[in-house]
C-alpha cells in the first residue's frame, strides 16, 4: 500500500502557503508544490485521507500542462524530485509522483471558470435570471443540458469570503481589457482542446476553472489543470440531461455528506471507510481514463 502523505512538516524550507490539499514551499525564485491526501469539501478539511489522490491530482496536471503547451505556457519545471534543488532528493519516497517543481508567478486575481455544460452554481443562477454571469441563455434549458457554446464566467479572487462571480466586463474594470480578453480567449481555448479530448475517452468535461500568472511577461497556467477537483467530469456513456450526472470528482463524497446530519462547520466528521474508497476509485479512474496510464 502506497504511503499516506497528510501532511509536509518534514520539509525544513520556508512555507509560501498551505491550502486545504496543497503545502508550498518557498524555494526563492521557485516553488515546491507538495500535493498531500488530504480531502476538503464545503471548505472544511476532513481527518480521513484518500489514498494515492496526492499522486492523482498531481499526475493528472502534469499530464494536461504537457497536452496544453501548445495554447499557452505553465509554471511546471519538473516532477522529477531528482531533479529538484536543495537536497529534496533525500524525501524521494515521500514526494515522487505527488510534487511539481514550478516558477513563481505573479498571480492574476481571478479565476477563470469556463462552463460547457449547465450545472453547479450556473444552474442555480440560470434558474433565477436565465443568465450567467450576465451572459443570456436560450429558455428552457434543464440541468447538466450542453450549452450552445462553451461560455466565460470568472469571479475575483478575494482576500476575504467567497470569490464573486463577475461579467467579462466587471473583470475588465478590475485587470484591464486587454489582460481580461487574454484569460477569456486562453480559457476557452484550453477547454476547447481538452473537451474534444476527453470525449475520445468516454467523459464529457462539463465545467473548469483555472488560475493564471504573468511570467517574464507572458501569461502561463498556474496551480492545477482540469482535475477532479477544478473541474466536472461526467461519464459519456450515462449522460441524461435533465437529472444529476455520475461524476468523477468530489460530488460523490458531497452528496454522501448532505444525506447526514452535519452542519458543515469544523470540525468534519469522520468518514466511513465505504466512502473513503469509493471517493479515492473515482480519482484513480478519473486519472485512468484521462491519462491511460495506472499509478
Amino acid at each position: 500500500m502506497a504511503k499516506l502523505i497528510g501532511n509536509t512538516d518534514f520539509i525544513d524550507m520556508p512555507v509560501f502557503i498551505k491550502g486545504k490539499v496543497r503545502d508550498v514551499y518557498d524555494l526563492g525564485d521557485k516553488l515546491l508544490i507538495i500535493v498531500t491526501d488530504r480531502i476538503s469539501a464545503f471548505d472544511v478539511i476532513f481527518p480521513n485521507l484518500i489514498p494515492n489522490k496526492g499522486k492523482v491530482l498531481n499526475s493528472i496536471s502534469e499530464f494536461w500542462f504537457n497536452y496544453t503547451s501548445d495554447i499557452i505556457g505553465n509554471h511546471m519545471i519538473t516532477t522529477d524530485v531528482s531533479k529538484y534543488p536543495s537536497g529534496l532528493s533525500k524525501f524521494k519516497e515521500e514526494l515522487q509522483g505527488r510534487s511539481m517543481l514550478v516558477n513563481k508567478v505573479d498571480m492574476v486575481k481571478a479565476e477563470c471558470i469556463v462552463r460547457g455544460y449547465l450545472e453547479g452554481s450556473g444552474l442555480k443562477e440560470y434558474n433565477n435570471t436565465g443568465s450567467i454571469c450576465q451572459i443570456k441563455l436560450p429558455s428552457g434549458l434543464k440541468q447538466a443540458d450542453k450549452l450552445p457554446e462553451p461560455i466565460f464566467t470568472p469571479s475575483t479572487k478575494e482576500n476575504e469570503g467567497h470569490d464573486i462571480n463577475v461579467s467579462i466586463e466587471g473583470l475588465s474594470d478590475k485587470i484591464g481589457v486587454e489582460l481580461a480578453t487574454q484569460l477569456r480567449d486562453a480559457s476557452i481555448a484550453l477547454y476547447n482542446k481538452v473537451s474534444a479530448y476527453a470525449e475520445s475517452k468516454g467523459l464529457i468535461l462539463a465545467d473548469t476553472k483555472f488560475e493564471f500568472g504573468m511570467f517574464n511577461g507572458k501569461l502561463v497556467v498556474a496551480d492545477e489543470m482540469f482535475t477532479p477537483d477544478s473541474s466536472r467530469f461526467w461519464d459519456k456513456n450515462e449522460y441524461e440531461p435533465g437529472r444529476a450526472q455520475k461524476s468523477f470528482d468530489k460530488q460523490y463524497l458531497r452528496e454522501y455528506l448532505e444525506s447526514i446530519t452535519w452542519d458543515k462547520q469544523p470540525p468534519a466528521p469522520v468518514l466511513p471507510e465505504e466512502i473513503v474508497e469509493k471517493t479515492a476509485s473515482k480519482y484513480m479512474d478519473a486519472y485512468e481514463r484521462i491519462t491511460g496510464k495506472k499509478i
